[in-house]
């Protein structure tokens, strides 16, 4: 049987994270400014856990501060209120229906919220691009059920993006979906990172990802963090910031 969990024990996942980040900022020592470099203009799209909200996750862009990302457009976009059922139905932020909790490689996948909720990444993404960022300067970030849905969104868009971060994530969707995966797309790069000690998206969960991926024709970066529960360490933070820097394209 699998462990239920209701909608407080989500929102102390959603503080927990807040708390998380608070502290690596707190931790952090202030740092001179440089010239900014002739970067062109970037985008990075975070997509927060279940039952959170995108202001609350809006420190984060401040830990990025090389001059590479002078010219990041950050978005912290807030999921709408529905109802969960691992939660008994209880509605709140969630970008897509979960079953169970905690998370296994196995836990039954309701696919047609999660493609409703790709559509509306995509319309964020289209967004960007129609303002004139390059689609090799769009990132698309998550943790938990939002690194779910970041690696279903850079999946099934039409374009090769700058890449795909999941942080303790699973995946959304059955293996059908590779046939829906565009060879642009395929050649997005992934970075996946989970932590060993997760009891809410069970590492198993994660490790299903790459042999997935490798079967579908993408290259994916998987980074295990021993120790590290169902949260994101400064560690991973500081290698996500050192992977979308070599990855940027310059100004033309």
């Amino acid at each position: 049987m699998k462990l239920k969990l209701l909608a407080k024990p989500i929102a102390v996942i959603g503080i927990t994270l807040i708390g998380t980040i608070l502290f690596i900022l707190l931790s952090q020592p202030n740092q001179p400014s440089s010239k900014p470099d002739p970067m062109a203009r970037s985008f990075v799209l975070w997509l927060h856990v279940l039952g959170d909200s995108g202001p609350a996750n809006e420190p984060i862009k401040t830990l990025f501060s090389s001059p590479e990302f002078r010219n990041t457009v950050w978005s912290f976009p807030s999921a709408p209120s529905n109802p969960v059922t691992c939660n008994y139905g209880s509605v709140m932020p969630s970008w897509f229906d979960i079953h169970e909790i905690p998370v296994t490689a196995d836990s039954p996948k309701d696919e047609s919220s999660v493609l409703k909720a790709v559509q509306n990444v995509h319309a964020m993404i289209d967004k960007e691009i129609a303002a004139g960022t390059d689609p090799n300067n769009v990132f698309v970030c998550g943790f938990s059920q939002g690194g779910a849905l970041t690696l279903a969104s850079v999946l099934l868009y039409p374009k090769t993006l700058g890449g795909g971060a999941v942080f303790s994530g699973w995946l959304p969707f059955n293996t059908s979906i590779i046939e829906q995966i565009s060879s642009n797309a395929k050649r997005t790069p992934i970075l996946w990172s989970h932590g060993m000690a997760d009891r809410t998206v069970l590492f198993e969960a994660g490790q299903a990802g790459p042999p997935f991926l490798e079967r579908a024709g993408l290259s994916c970066e998987f980074k295990a963090y021993p120790g590290l529960g169902h949260s994101i360490s400064h560690e991973e933070l500081q290698y996500l910031e050192s992977w979308i820097k070599t990855r940027l394209q310059g100004s033309s």
